[in-house]
């Protein structure tokens, strides 16, 4: 009888580990807000899915120790990966691990270098970056009425969304609308408010004159803030612009601080991995790019967004 009850229970575990999904995760950064808030994306959407579990680990912005994860992912048997990715740059190395190993990848929010190669199996989720610097700068640049001169913080250089959001910007700035606006100076701050707000405290100390302050994300340009207000100037003399709508932005907007930002569903890219990972484990077709839409937020639509965090 013990036997029996054994090989039943022994049984039961068996079908219910064959039924389960485990996806593995690896964030680029948890000590990030918008990350944050697309990881949470993820976990709170698989909860409501039955007998899906994520294993979701932190790479902590370092390319090997990703890599790692990935290896170790493969090593645990996961039903798929989910990969949000520290350097851009190096997601060839990664679609090879998984493609020899037969396990589905998706990437998440950073488009990775070969995603226009991307082996069976593998996809990429996010939002399309043409969309955030260009939302961005156009609304900057009817701010300025076409005029003026603009700094300019890049994200991580080692990220495809900071190029092309760069890219966006002077593309936006050479159209006839926005030529009279002038780009006096463009760094990295590395995604980061204090970075942003070092950066920014070096151009005043400079004596640099500018208009605007354009952003490749909100932490930065929140930093960029907390610089000039720490610097004694008026926020109504000079317009910024970050990307993502994070809460902390949405803040800063209501504050009167933040003028322009745009939203970037990190909980909807969350939510649209989980289920490119999933169909890719059964087989399911998936575009190789699935985008969420960007979203221009300013003061007049402001209080869409607050109820959307």
């Amino acid at each position: 009888m013990k036997k029996f009850v054994l090989s039943t229970a022994l049984a039961m575990m068996m079908s219910t580990a064959a039924h389960a999904e485990t996806i593995g995760v690896s964030m680029a950064l948890f000590d990030d807000n918008f990350l944050t808030v697309l990881r949470n994306g993820m976990s709170d959407y698989a909860k409501t899915l039955d007998g899906v579990e994520l294993q979701i680990e932190d790479a902590q912005n370092d390319v090997s120790k990703q890599q790692s994860q990935i290896q170790n992912f493969i090593a645990a048997g996961v039903t798929a990966i989910i990969v949000n990715p520290v350097d851009t740059d190096a997601t060839a190395a990664m679609s090879k691990i998984a493609a020899d190993a037969g396990i589905p990848l998706v990437y998440v929010n950073r488009e990775p270098v070969n995603v226009d190669t991307l082996p069976e199996k593998q996809a990429f989720v996010a939002s399309n970056e043409q969309e955030s610097g260009t939302l961005q700068t156009q609304e900057i640049c009817k701010m300025l009425g076409g005029k003026g001169k603009a700094v300019v913080m890049m994200g991580e250089l080692s990220n495809q969304a900071a190029r092309m959001r760069t890219k966006d910007i002077h593309d936006v700035l050479a159209t006839d609308q926005c030529k009279g606006i002038e780009i006096v100076e463009e760094q990295t701050a590395n995604w980061s408010r204090t970075q942003g707000s070092d950066l920014l405290t070096n151009w005043l100390s400079a004596g640099l004159e500018f208009d605007a302050v354009i952003s490749n994300n909100d932490e930065m340009a929140i930093g960029a803030i907390q610089a000039l207000k720490a610097a004694g100037r008026s926020m109504d003399s000079v317009v910024i612009g970050g990307i993502d709508a994070t809460q902390d932005a949405l803040a800063a907007m209501a504050a009167g601080d933040l003028d322009v930002t745009v939203f970037q569903n990190a909980a909807g890219q969350g939510k649209g991995s989980v289920d490119a990972a999933l169909k890719l484990a059964k087989g399911e077709p998936v575009d190789k790019k699935v985008y969420i839409p960007f979203e221009l937020v300013t003061k007049d639509n402001l209080d869409k967004y607050q109820a959307k965090n």
